[in-house]
């Protein structure tokens, strides 16, 4: 989860002013001096934390915080709005070329995952704008830099233009450019060589190809990781090159977020997307009022939103739609949701995203391969059983058959059964909230009361069953 511990201790720190009546001085001073810390400890670079404490204190003593009814709450409010302020406010958007091809350069350091998100970029890009995107191999230095980014290509079925290590990488862009006009690619995406650290050797190679390739986004691949030097990096490649945007990769790791709320106050240049995770789908762009609530615990409903709606095809879920609202929900619809689920990432990522289930996932350890353990389950019923869900639920007999079919535990049939039922319930529960309750959702202010299932402990490995 991105930003685990810096979200728990803000966390902690407003959970001593939420709530209450009223506060003073003494109050905001104690607050203060443990947001101080807990962002120090993040990484968050010294500067950035000092302007950032300074605003929110003048702001929660001020006579509209102090007189309020809800002090604490506005003071969390104040909170939220400078984080925003932080990393930018809104997102920036990418800056394509409507009349013609768009050209994209890629810098960053050597491990910062540069080449992996050009493939990830050219998807993402090519879904969104509907384009035919190019990658151009110009890291002839790293070993298998160019094989890795052919690899991910063929993955992605995007064309790689590629001339080996022997070339100049100045040479290589400008035959790649000439290469994609006669292919009709109106997006290329340039990965150049990284260095272990800065040289002047890097920094002028990559102002040549610049003078080249004249691109309409200069992308900065900054590891998450890395925290403030993460800034130190950006300054010296913005200075060279004139950064045009940050991608913040890595960010699904537990990284302390020091980089995401430097990066914007102190360079001025825009974060644009961020990496969450290994797969090449995985890629968002970066929103600094929704990434602003994941911090503070509060969730973040419109990326899933998002999500849904990138991963999840309309007819069917009209269709799904239409089936609960009769009371209609078996293993088949069980089973397509499940899908829809698999397409949209992680579960525990996706869970991190609905508002007051932060907490409840700190220790929590989802095993992703239970879905194809679920999957065999279901795959073991007959037709019958998965149209009409009650044969299974009293019938002892028939969990025993669909077990041994299955090559999976009584337990896990058991235990998939009863999540069945409660699921059902909960999809029913979802189904009657009105449209303010689901407005108030989207905003992080509600969260619908489901139904708790009840998980008996025993002794064994396969006691419970699925527990997600």
């Amino acid at each position: 989860m991105p930003f685990e511990s810096l979200s728990e201790r803000l966390g902690m720190a407003l959970r001593r002013l939420t709530g209450r009546g009223r506060i003073n001085e003494n109050d905001i001073d104690e607050m203060m001096k443990e947001v101080r810390v807990s962002l120090l400890e993040a990484d968050v670079n010294y500067r950035v934390v000092k302007a950032f404490i300074k605003d929110v204190k003048e702001k929660a003593l001020g006579e509209r915080v102090m007189k309020s009814l809800t002090p604490g709450d506005q003071v969390l409010k104040i909170v939220d709005e400078e984080l925003k302020m932080l990393m930018g406010e809104e997102a920036t958007p990418i800056n394509m070329n409507p009349n013609g091809t768009t050209v994209i350069l890629l810098a960053g350091l050597q491990g910062s995952g540069k080449t992996t998100h050009a493939g990830k970029l050219a998807a993402y890009l090519r879904k969104t704008y509907n384009v035919r995107p190019l990658l151009i191999a110009a890291d002839i230095y790293r070993p298998a830099a160019v094989n890795q980014l052919v690899t991910l290509g063929k993955q992605l079925d995007v064309e790689v233009y590629e001339q080996g290590i022997l070339k100049k990488p100045e040479v290589i862009v400008q035959e790649g450019l000439a290469y994609a006009k006669t292919k009709n690619c109106n997006l290329v995406i340039i990965d150049t060589a990284g260095r272990l650290s800065i040289d002047e050797a890097l920094m002028q190679e990559l102002v040549n190809i610049k003078s080249i390739a004249k691109p309409h986004e200069i992308l900065l691949a900054v590891d998450a990781m890395t925290g403030q030097d993460a800034v130190n990096v950006a300054i010296q490649f913005n200075n060279a090159l004139s950064v045009t945007g940050c991608i913040l990769t890595k960010l699904d790791s537990d990284t302390r977020g020091g980089a995401a709320l430097s990066i914007r106050y102190m360079t001025n240049i825009p974060i644009k997307f961020c990496g969450m995770g290994e797969k090449l789908d995985q890629i968002e762009v970066f929103h600094p009022d929704r990434m602003a609530s994941r911090i503070l615990g509060m969730g973040d409903v419109l990326t899933l939103i998002d999500k849904a709606t990138e991963n999840i095809d309309e007819a069917d879920a009209m269709d799904m739609a239409e089936r609960l609202q009769k009371g209609y929900f078996n293993y088949y619809d069980f089973l397509k949701q499940l899908k829809m689920i698999k397409r949209m990432g992680s579960l525990k990522g996706l869970l991190g995203l609905i508002p007051g289930m932060g907490k409840q996932l700190k220790n929590i350890d989802i095993d992703e391969k239970k879905f194809a353990y679920i999957e065999a389950i279901i795959g073991s019923m007959t037709v019958e059983e998965r149209k009409n869900p009650d044969l299974i639920s009293t019938s002892r007999s028939r969990k025993e058959r669909i077990s041994k079919g299955s090559g999976r535990s009584y337990q896990e049939v058991n235990a998939l059964t009863s999540q069945f039922e409660t699921m059902k319930k909960q999809m029913k529960s979802m189904m009657g909230m009105d449209e303010t309750q689901m407005e108030k959702m989207a905003k992080g202010q509600y969260v619908p009361n489901m139904p708790q299932q009840k998980v008996k402990k025993g002794k064994g490995k396969n006691r419970g069953g699925f527990r997600f």
